[in-house]
């Protein structure tokens, strides 16, 4: 029999496991859920709670006085409270920030422990707390400030953040498929969280490492395996532990509370989890080339390159000042990778196919390595576009703007108060508005709202046909309000194609999608016109 110990994340306590923890001990598991001091509601742990044993200290410990370890200990007191009998597996189950005390006690406790699972939630890492993974930037502000300040709180202010109101949980992670009683349950029931919950930092020893995991990511919330993926792809120390496997991976079609949302599905997935099964990531083979470092499409000469800082040009053969187009990369992407993407093959093959067409084609380097780093990302994006205007090889009255993947929150700015200068935006793959575990919902990056302005410029848009959902309603959503607006987009679609098209499918509807866009771009921006050098294939030969 598995026995399976279930830890709450923020606000929260026991009373969110009551359906979840029923069905598991229906199943013949045994289901105990761990109530974390401090968070059990303004009246405890609620009455009914049936086929799942909560522990735990109970409310009353003034916040100050609660902190990370105190909920450490708290998970700890359960997992040494059940007798170990050969055979039993013991799964630790941490949703939200319940993985940063679930982490912890598993540390300490690596041999009782046969699996942990990771429900919608992020990476713990040893010395980093659990404000780092809070996605409402407020209250990261908040805390950091806090803590700035040497965080010893007087009897009329015990830095709690408070739980959020009834309209305001999407905040915390997309409240999709909840239903209206329970998430009027789960309003009445919150409690404030104990700074020290989120200030101090998580200590491990490494013996955790031992434990295998399993991740299960909601979609609904803005997490899939594909996404996973792609990032475990850039090259992150941090992520290549996914790839290990005994790493497992399961998704739900619903939001950040599936005990709330799909307690069937979510049990299935817990009892499969036990079992060992699940989607594991695909190692890049021997050899193999990631995605983003594979060779751009078409064949395009070799240009003169210049580096200014964080920007390159690729110059086009022209004596007078010719039209630009700045290509801004998605991300996050980690802060040491290496090449940084103004040296991937795609944004340089991007930049020299704009400049064998007459254009100068600027790639930046922005500090988009953690979704709290798209203010200065976007600094960096308006920087260099000033540079490439100066220029004198740039007639600065022509400026195009073409985004990727994550780059394309960035476009928001240009859309809400685009300048005379700024002749159009392009989006490719593009992410279109802030997904719901990104921590983003009221920030200036929602190119969704900003498109409704009045003198949008024209957009060219290429939308890939098996792009991620979570990714490809933000396309939808972005489309319906143009539209709506009367925004001039034109549509360039790749049917068969994927995120990252040009490198992963590179087929001849991907080719000729590239061309389309660029033709589009050149022509608004009104520099198209034949490169005086020898004409290169059109095709890279397959």
């Amino acid at each position: 029999m598995t026995v399976f110990i279930l830890v709450s994340g923020m606000f929260t306590g026991s009373h969110v496991w009551q359906e979840t923890a029923a069905r598991l001990t229906a199943a013949g598991a045994e289901a105990h859920t761990v109530a974390l001091t401090g968070l059990e509601g303004p009246h405890g742990t609620p009455n009914g709670i049936q086929n799942g044993t909560p522990h735990g200290a109970a409310r009353g410990t003034r916040a100050a006085a609660v902190d990370l370890e105190t909920h450490i200990a708290d998970v700890l007191a359960v997992i040494d409270s059940i007798d170990p009998v050969p055979g039993r597996e013991t799964v630790l189950v941490g949703h939200d920030y319940g993985i940063h005390p679930a982490v912890g006690a598993a540390d300490r406790r690596a041999g009782r422990v046969g699996r942990i699972v990771h429900l919608d939630s992020g990476l713990p890492r040893d010395g980093v707390p659990a404000l780092a993974a809070v996605p409402d930037p407020s209250v990261r502000e908040r805390c950091a400030a806090r803590a700035a300040a040497g965080g010893h709180p007087d009897e009329a202010d015990d830095g709690a953040v408070p739980p959020p109101a009834r309209d305001e949980w999407p905040r915390w992670g997309s409240t999709a498929g909840v239903p209206g009683p329970a998430l009027d349950r789960l309003t009445a029931l919150a409690a404030p969280q104990p700074p020290g919950t989120l200030l101090q930092p998580l200590r491990l020893t490494g013996a955790v490492a031992r434990v295998p995991t399993t991740g299960v990511l909601c979609t609904g919330n803005g997490s899939s395996i594909e996404m996973v993926q792609m990032l475990v792809g850039f090259g992150d120390p941090a992520l290549q532990a996914l790839l290990d496997p005994r790493v497992t991976f399961f998704e739900l079609p619903t939001g950040h509370w599936p005990m709330l949302s799909r307690p069937d599905e979510l049990t299935d997935v817990l009892l499969r989890a036990a079992a060992g099964e699940g989607h594991r990531l695909e190692p890049a083979g021997k050899g193999a080339t990631p995605p983003h470092l594979r060779p751009f499409p078409l064949q395009v000469p070799e240009v003169p390159r210049e580096r200014h800082g964080n920007v390159d040009l690729h110059l086009p053969d022209a004596e007078e000042p010719r039209p630009a187009v700045v290509f801004v990369h998605g991300g996050p992407v980690p802060a040491d990778a290496r090449p940084t993407p103004r040296d991937w093959p795609v944004l340089t093959g991007y930049a020299r196919y704009a400049a064998d067409k007459g254009a100068v084609g600027a790639v930046l380097d922005h500090r988009l390595h953690d979704l709290a780093d798209y203010g200065r990302a976007a600094d960096d994006v308006a920087a260099a576009v000033e540079l490439v205007r100066s220029d004198p090889r740039v007639d600065a009255d022509r400026i195009a703007l073409w985004f990727f993947s994550g780059g394309g929150l960035i476009a928001a700015d240009w859309l809400d108060t685009p300048p005379a200068w700024l002749r159009c935006l392009a989006a490719t793959y593009p992410v279109l508005a802030p997904l719901p575990n990104w921590g983003l919902p009221d920030s200036r990056f929602q190119p969704v709202r900003a498109v409704a302005g009045a003198g949008s410029p024209p957009v060219v848009l290429t939308r890939v046909g098996r792009e991620m959902p979570e990714i490809a309603a933000t396309v939808e959503e972005f489309l319906a309000a143009a539209e709506k607006h009367g925004a001039d987009v034109e549509v360039i679609d790749v049917p068969h194609g994927h995120h990252s098209f040009e490198t992963v499918d590179p087929t001849d509807e991907s080719r000729e999608a590239v061309r389309h866009a660029m033709r589009s771009v050149l022509g608004l921006v009104g520099g198209a016109h034949q490169s005086a050098r020898p004409a290169a294939p059109d095709y890279r030969r397959e």
